[in-house]
């Protein structure tokens, strides 16, 4: 009996209800610091990705050749290099002749009425340097044509000798004002002309080379696209040589009309003085021949009582 009982208390020590549970695995730490080589990979990673970004980003100066008038410039081949030639050569001119025109652009009117009171008082050497003073081609004809008149006066010169002479000196000279009015407008004129005809020339250049690389590539690329392509390039040349031209154009007529202006003035100033000097040489040669009919008039009287004395 005592063996049995210790057998079934053997047993019921050995049951599974009465193990010990096996301690559980502690889990990893999820807020553990990483280990300092895990840091350094992932900064190697960062900076290799960052470069790469960096390469495949196009350069600032890449960029700024493509976009804008200088991209446009460069796609439309080498004939927009002529046409940016003849456009910085009209700038200049352009910005030269306006200068040099605003400077003579002075009151005329005025010179010529002072000039006209002095030559009524006979006041030739003040009239010549008050032209001498001022600027512009109206005071140049007119001392040109004054310090003639002054001249020839002086040398005794026949009135109707010195008139002629002094509207030969005025219309050889007023030429020369002339040409120094219109000097680099025939510049202007030639831009105007050829900067338009070399862009059609890159054009049909352009389209010739777009034309032969549709042939050359006829089945593997789609024709529209390829021909409105090459078209939109080719026409790039006559846009930009319009742009040149037309300013050009506009200065050239701009400064003609200008300049006609000028020259009007100095036609008038003209003979505005020569009829005054006619005038004057009129007025003189009348008082002159009053003089001798004056002199002569005294000179019969006196000649009888002369006799009448020898008489007696």
């Amino acid at each position: 009996m005592l063996h049995l009982l210790a057998n079934i208390f053997q047993l019921a020590q050995a049951t599974p209800g009465n193990e010990e549970p096996a301690a559980e695995p502690t889990p990893p730490n999820e807020d553990s610091t990483p280990t300092e080589p895990n840091e350094e990979g992932n900064q190697e990673a960062a900076d290799a990705t960052d470069a790469a970004a960096e390469a495949a980003e196009p350069g600032f100066l890449a960029d700024f050749l493509d976009t804008g008038a200088l991209g446009l410039l460069l796609d439309g081949g080498p004939f927009m290099w002529p046409i940016l030639i003849l456009g910085i050569v009209a700038i200049a001119v352009i910005i030269e002749r306006y200068r040099s025109l605003k400077m003579l652009d002075n009151d005329d009117a005025d010179l010529r009425q002072q000039v006209l009171d002095l030559l009524t008082e006979d006041r030739v050497e003040d009239a010549r340097n008050l032209c001498d003073s001022a600027r512009g081609p109206v005071a140049a004809i007119l001392s040109n044509g004054l310090r003639k008149y002054l001249i020839l006066r002086r040398l005794g010169y026949d009135p109707a000798k010195i008139e002629e002479q002094v509207l030969q000196s005025m219309e050889n000279y007023s030429v020369h004002i002339v040409a120094a009015l219109e000097r680099h407008l025939p510049i202007l004129a030639t831009v105007s002309s050829v900067a338009p005809m070399v862009g059609f020339l890159g054009t049909v250049q352009g389209m010739i080379v777009s034309f032969a690389n549709i042939v050359a590539t006829m089945g593997e690329v789609n024709i529209v696209e390829a021909a409105a392509s090459g078209i939109q390039v080719a026409l790039l040349t006559t846009c930009f040589g319009l742009i040149v031209g037309i300013p050009a154009y506009l200065g050239f007529n701009y400064f003609s009309g200008v300049i006609n202006g000028f020259v009007l003035e100095v036609e008038t100033t003209s003979t505005e003085l020569i009829e005054l000097i006619t005038l004057q040489l009129t007025l003189a040669e009348s008082a002159e021949s009053a003089t001798s009919v004056a002199d002569s008039a005294a000179a019969s009287i006196a000649q009888p009582s002369v006799v009448k004395v020898a008489d007696g």
